[in-house]
């Protein structure tokens, strides 16, 4: 591999465990919802979304039992936050019976309802095994779900799956196109990708005015290594005929 492919590969690389650690982190141990903001669920009515407040401040308070019964009724009642909330219970064993299969289930209600982050959560549980053996096809079919709803985070899995060919062929195009959706959501990690792929001609033609675009928001948003970058951007950019 040439090494400025190896280099890349190992910033998505890098970019790609740190995402799934962070998620784990939010699904598994603080990770309840009230109602997701990034959703295409319907909405819960009003004494829903009372109900479904309640039951998350008697979570954060210590009640699991209230709670859960409370995630119970209402995700018997087809709200996908609480189907979500109950899933992440049963996976923390925060039930008298923790039942991984029965949370699976729960997962899929709530991501077929169109809770995004439930699409997320499956992508990566698909990914790293959780629910029985690693299927990235299937993984990648949640996280890209979840990326057209307009998710950074699977934005960002769908590119390092194009990028690396690991649940979906090899294709630096649409990894780049993935990763300027992602990178035009904020995602900091994501913009200094594009701006590297930019910078290449990776995917895309070679543009060091659009690398330089991407290096500088990347380093606005506090990434470490972008200032340099962009530094030696400037200096090619000076010795370029006017």
């Amino acid at each position: 591999m040439p090494k400025r492919a190896a280099q890349l590969q190992g910033i998505v690389s890098g970019m790609r465990l740190r995402t799934m650690q962070k998620h784990l982190l939010v699904c598994l141990l603080c990770g309840l919802a009230s109602f997701a903001a990034l959703s295409q669920a319907r909405a819960p009515k009003p004494a829903e979304q009372s109900e479904l407040d309640a039951a998350v401040l008697a979570y954060s308070s210590g009640l699991l039992a209230p709670a859960r019964q409370a995630f119970a009724s209402l995700a018997r009642r087809g709200v996908a936050a609480a189907q979500y909330n109950l899933a992440v219970m049963h996976l923390r064993g925060e039930v008298p019976r923790p039942d991984r299969a029965q949370a699976r289930r729960l997962l899929v209600r709530a991501a077929d309802a169109g809770f995004v982050t439930a699409q997320f959560t499956l992508g990566q549980a698909m990914e790293s095994g959780e629910f029985g053996p690693r299927n990235l096809a299937a993984a990648h079919d949640w996280y890209e779900r979840a990326a057209q709803a307009g998710s950074p985070d699977a934005q960002v899995a769908m590119g390092t799956a194009y990028f690396l060919g690991r649940g979906r062929s090899k294709d630096a195009l649409r990894a780049a196109q993935w990763y300027r959706e992602a990178a035009q959501r904020g995602d900091v990690g994501a913009m200094y990708l594009v701006a590297s792929m930019y910078e290449q001609g990776d995917g895309v033609p070679a543009d060091l005015r659009l690398a330089r675009y991407w290096y500088a928001q990347a380093a606005s948003g506090g990434d470490e290594a972008a200032p340099a970058k962009l530094k030696d951007i400037d200096e090619r950019l000076a010795r370029q005929p006017v």
